[in-house]
């Protein structure tokens, strides 16, 4: 069984995400997701700095979305122009919940911007714990909708901000699959001098 909650080491040893092209209803409501974000939210953060951002995506914008996502993909890339563009609406479409988060690293902090990155980058992760702490499935996305400087602009991202990436939340279709993991002694060594 896959992100069993019956305690918190059982949930770290099965903790799994979900694809979000198979991802059905229900996904959180309105409340749980404000819960899930709450609680993602609560992470390392040196210097007490908040440098991220979270943007819903409700299911009356997917479609804005999806023409967001079109005309970005075609404005950097002049030859697609006609080319079949259905895989960045599914992208948009897929799963009941969605969400961007974005790392916004606060200039001349005295925490260095990677840190601060790195502080975004364990709000994804708790957002993921989250949900699946609510009974519910996540994904975690990027690819090129997460570097199109078009795309990070229309969610509000400065110069030197990033997309973290797109969370997806929702039941699964069907049952997960467990993936390779790597080998504890191929990653982890002893220092020694």
């Amino acid at each position: 069984m896959f992100n069993d909650t019956s305690s918190l080491l059982t949930h770290l040893a099965t903790r799994r995400s979900g694809k979000a092209r198979d991802m059905v209803a229900p996904g959180p409501d309105a409340a749980e997701l404000k819960n899930i974000i709450a609680l993602a939210l609560r992470t390392p953060d040196h210097g007490k700095l908040a440098p991220w951002r979270v943007v819903t995506i409700a299911d009356d914008q997917r479609d804005a979305f999806a023409a967001l996502l079109k005309r970005a993909w075609v404005a950097e890339n002049p030859g697609a122009a006609g080319m079949d563009l259905s895989a960045l609406d599914q992208f948009a479409r897929q799963a009941p919940s969605l969400l961007v988060l974005i790392s916004t690293p606060a200039p001349g902090a005295k925490i260095p911007a990677w840190e601060q990155q790195m502080s975004a980058g364990a709000v994804g992760m708790n957002l993921l714990h989250a949900a699946h702490a609510h009974g519910f499935v996540g994904s975690w996305l990027t690819g090129w909708a997460a570097y199109s400087a078009e795309v990070a602009a229309a969610f509000g991202a400065g110069e030197s901000d990033k997309i973290v990436g797109y969370f997806f939340f929702g039941t699964p279709s069907r049952d997960l699959d467990e993936r390779p993991r790597p080998e504890y002694d191929e990653v982890v060594r002893a220092w020694e001098i």
